[in-house]
């Protein structure tokens, strides 16, 4: 696995291949970044996975300092997938002066949900991909992969991608999930012993709404919202979110969509750590 530091050297490792399949992540990696990994192999004439910390999506108060950085067993794991091409700038390689041309994506989508408790974030996020867009597809186009699990992110992206008419494929991958049900998730690793057991009432909370809105007429939606995000309060989280939208802009469902047309989306924190998870039905 060749690794890259500088924009140049990405450039010149990439010179002769027409088709990248592009893996981008903040490192720390789990099974579902390496799924992501293996899924874009045969999408493209050459694997690039990158990792890189963006200081530009984290609030404030938020853990950029002490997000895991996991560098040895990153490659290690990259190396086991098949990635051909690690891309790891340094924070003054990609960002070598003030970043103050930023990607805002359509509030419509990107100010709801995630959006409403990062102010901010997506366009960190728009930024940030839009550049590592430039440095490994832009040449060529190519194929990029991105999971499921952070839903409004992928929506984001795939409007970013379409509204710019940039010659890239977005491709989804599934959710990687632990044996009793939890989301893998770098943040995962901050969970305490008894808070990892807990952690699986999200999706469980998820289900368990996606059932209930399937077996009631969409005019008890809210109730059954609140409903959800009481229950968990109940059990010691700080919810921000448990709610029900369509899968296609995130807007709530109208009596039209049902089922196949929607997804379950949440987000909570428990003790320190802050959690995200949704369930298409």
């Amino acid at each position: 696995m060749l690794i890259a530091h500088s924009i140049a050297d990405l450039r010149q490792a990439l010179a002769a291949r027409r088709h990248p399949a592009f893996v981008p992540t903040m490192g720390n990696l789990h099974d579902g970044h390496i799924a992501l990994v293996r899924q874009a192999r045969p999408l493209g004439d050459v694997t690039v996975a990158s990792i890189f910390v963006n200081r530009l999506q984290f609030l404030p108060h938020e853990d950029f300092d002490s997000y895991p950085r996991t560098w040895e067993a990153d490659c290690a794991q990259l190396r086991a997938a098949g990635c051909d091409v690690l891309f790891a700038p340094r924070e003054a390689d990609l960002y070598p002066e003030p970043q103050t041309f930023k990607v805002h994506p359509d509030p419509a989508l990107a100010d709801m949900l995630e959006g409403q408790f990062r102010p901010g974030f997506f366009v960190g996020v728009g930024t940030v991909v839009m550049k590592l867009f430039a440095c490994v597809l832009g040449q060529s186009g190519g194929t990029a992969v991105f999971g499921k699990k952070d839903y409004q992110q992928l929506m984001v992206i795939r409007q970013m991608v379409r509204q710019f008419a940039l010659p890239i494929d977005i491709v989804a991958g599934e959710t990687c999930r632990a044996a009793d049900g939890l989301a893998l998730s770098s943040r995962n690793g901050y969970l305490g012993r008894e808070e990892r057991q807990e952690a699986v009432a999200l999706p469980q909370a998820l289900r368990q709404l996606a059932g209930q809105w399937t077996a009631r007429p969409p005019a008890a939606g809210a109730a059954l919202e609140q409903q959800a995000v009481d229950a968990l309060r109940a059990r010691g989280w700080q919810p921000d979110y448990l709610t029900v939208r369509r899968r296609a802009d995130l807007q709530p469902p109208t009596a039209q969509d049902g089922p196949g047309m929607l997804v379950a989306l949440g987000a909570a924190r428990l003790g320190g750590t802050r959690l995200i998870d949704n369930l298409e039905f």
